[in-house]
C-alpha cells in the first residue's frame, strides 16, 4: 500500500494557500469561492499524483518482468530431457513439477490483476503436463507473453484493491493486488533459486543470476 505524504506535495499546497492568500475577508463570498476553485485544481493535481505514481509502478514491474526472463530462459533451458521426474528428497517436487510451476508464473500477473482472488476449493491446481524442455520453454514464452499483455494493460487504480488466496474457509493470504503482484515475482525468484539447486545436484554447470556463478570464470 503506498502512502502519500500531502507535504510533499507542491501543487496541492500551492493551490490551497494561493486560494485563501487572495481573499482579504475569510467570511466573504469570494473566499468560499475562490478557496472551492483551488481546492478543485488541487485534488486533480493530487489524483494525477496518483496515477503518475501507480503508472511508475508498473512500469517497474514490466521492467523486472524482462530482467528475470533472461535468467529464468536461461535455467530452464538446462533441464535435462531424462530428469524430469528426478527430486532430491521424498518430501520435494519432482523437477517437472518445479520447472513447470516457474514457467508457469508469468500468467499469474494476469490472475492477480484482474481477479479478486483464487479459491483452490473452487480451482484446483492443475498443472500444465510438459516432459521435455522444448515444450517447457515453449510454455515459459507463451507465459510470458501473457505476463507482458496483462502489465502493459492493467487498471492502475486496481492496485490498492485486496487479492485474496485461499482454500474454501482456509485464508493463506489478503493483501493488496500490488503486494501479491510484489509475491509473485519473489516467487519466480524463490523456484528459480531451487531449481539452481536441482541442477547442482545432477551436476549440471549453472549460469549466474546476478553476477557470475561458480561454474562462470569472474
Amino acid at each position: 500500500m503506498i502512502s502519500y505524504n500531502l507535504t510533499l506535495n507542491t501543487p496541492f499546497l500551492f493551490h490551497i494557500s494561493y486560494s485563501l492568500f487572495l481573499c482579504s475577508n475569510p467570511c466573504s463570498e469570494t473566499f468560499f469561492k475562490t478557496a472551492a476553485i483551488g481546492l478543485s485544481v488541487a485534488v486533480d493535481c493530487f489524483v494525477n499524483t496518483i496515477k503518475t505514481i501507480n503508472m511508475t509502478i508498473m512500469q517497474a514491474f514490466q521492467q523486472e518482468l524482462e530482467n528475470e526472463a533472461v535468467v529464468t530462459r536461461k535455467m530452464l533451458t538446462l533441464v535435462p530431457n531424462d530428469k524430469y521426474q528426478w527430486k532430491p528428497h521424498s518430501k520435494s517436487m519432482t523437477l517437472q513439477q518445479l520447472a513447470t510451476h516457474i514457467a508457469e508464473l508469468p500468467t499469474w500477473i494476469g490472475m492477480v490483476l484482474y481477479t479478486d482472488e483464487l479459491d483452490f476449493s473452487v480451482h484446483p491446481y492443475s498443472p500444465k503436463i510438459i516432459d521435455n524442455t522444448a515444450d517447457l520453454i515453449r510454455y515459459f514464452e507463451t507465459s510470458l507473453e501473457e505476463g507482458r499483455r496483462d502489465l502493459k494493460n492493467a487498471d492502475t487504480e486496481s492496485l490498492g484493491k485486496n487479492w485474496t488466496l485461499r482454500n474454501g474457509e482456509q485464508i493463506y493470504t489478503v493483501e493488496t493486488k500490488q503486494s501479491f503482484l510484489r509475491s509473485t515475482f519473489s516467487q519466480i525468484i524463490h523456484h528459480r533459486a531451487q531449481l539452481g539447486v536441482y541442477l547442482r545436484l545432477l551436476d549440471i554447470p549453472i549460469p549466474g543470476s546476478y553476477g557470475p556463478s561458480a561454474d562462470e570464470h569472474m
